[in-house]
């Protein structure tokens, strides 16, 4: 065993960085959290059985432990007597730094046990149903933790992989169901009509409804539209199921300017989802036209962590499956998306 002079000069020296960032220096040091643990029991019970029972281990178990750490420190902490065990100089001076070390480690556990922090969920975009679903849970339980983010940016696969790599707990995509990678599962629990959108001057504008076969032919801008994002593999399949024509050329000035063009024109027209909130000026009187024969849904896949039991993803996953409508209208929705 090496001298208290060593300790004070160079262990404990490390060990008052503790006070700002012990879990740092313990991990650092590569310190046997159970060790410290034995420590500060032997320490606290003055007796290696009675710290043992409280441990749930061997008085064995304790020994070595203790054994093990005082080797990786170079002191010795305690002194063994015919009546327990007292801490050495070593000792004393070092156990208030190993309970610093263990409370750091109890709040660290703590800050990522389900339900202690917030559950993150990408909406993708904040006015699409996603959001809207996610609103209205939060409308019936207010007092649920969550933040709701938007990964516009990411394809339907990086935001599977955030999920996976625990940026977010849940994202609602229609991912092929070739693209779900191990530990991600896919719940089909949200899926969106979607309604023809036009000016007053478009043909269509003064129908009931229309089917999708009904607007080929016709001009269907949807502005945005990213190679290799899953709405554009969606608009894809949906073009070719139907006969349509579906562009996003021409730069995308956001919804506002999309208002813009529709209400002055007669000829084009655009799709959202029946609960995406848009919003214009009266005057440009807008038509939202519903989808039949079959409506067309787009698939908002809900994917999560496998085994994630955060206790507000519970209670959002088990809200959703109740919201969900149950629709005797003939449907379509493209074939490749996970289920």
């Amino acid at each position: 065993m090496q001298s208290s002079q060593h300790l004070r000069e160079g262990a404990i020296k490390q060990l008052r960085h503790t006070r700002e960032q012990p879990l740092v220096v313990a991990v650092e040091w590569g310190v046997d959290v159970e060790a410290l643990r034995t420590f500060v029991a032997v320490a606290e019970a003055g007796q290696f059985q009675a710290a043992a029972d409280e441990l749930g281990i061997s008085q064995q178990a304790a020994s070595k432990r203790i054994a093990v750490l005082e080797k990786s420190l170079g002191v010795a902490l305690l002194v063994r007597t015919s009546r327990g065990s007292r801490l050495s100089l070593d000792g004393q001076v070092f156990l208030p730094y190993a309970k610093k070390v263990l409370t750091a480690v109890e709040q660290a556990e703590q800050a990522v046990r389900p339900g202690v922090r917030p559950l993150r969920v990408d909406v993708l975009n904040r006015r699409i149903a996603p959001a809207q679903a996610v609103y209205r849970f939060y409308r019936s339980r207010p007092e649920a933790d969550l933040d709701a983010v938007t990964l516009a940016e990411e394809n339907a696969e990086q935001a599977a992989r955030a999920v996976l790599e625990g940026t977010i707990d849940a994202s609602f995509r229609a991912l092929p169901a070739d693209q779900v990678p191990a530990g991600i599962s896919a719940e089909r629990l949200l899926d969106s009509p979607l309604e023809l959108l036009v000016g007053p001057s478009h043909p269509l504008a003064g129908t009931a409804w229309v089917r999708p076969t009904d607007l080929a032919g016709h001009r269907i801008w949807i502005p945005g539209i990213r190679p290799g994002t899953e709405w554009a593999q969606f608009y894809r399949s949906l073009s070719q199921a139907f006969g349509l024509s579906i562009d996003a050329l021409g730069p995308n000035f956001g919804d506002e300017a999309l208002m813009d063009a529709l209400a002055d024109s007669a000829s084009l027209a655009t799709l959202v989802g029946s609960e995406d909130r848009y919003l214009w000026p009266q005057s440009y009187y807008l038509r939202r036209i519903p989808l039949r024969k079959p409506t067309p849904l787009y698939p908002h896949v809900l994917l999560t962590r496998t085994g994630d039991q955060h206790p507000v993803l519970t209670a959002l996953r088990d809200h959703l499956r109740a919201a969900r409508p149950r629709t005797t209208d003939d449907v379509w929705v493209p074939d490749w998306v996970a289920h």
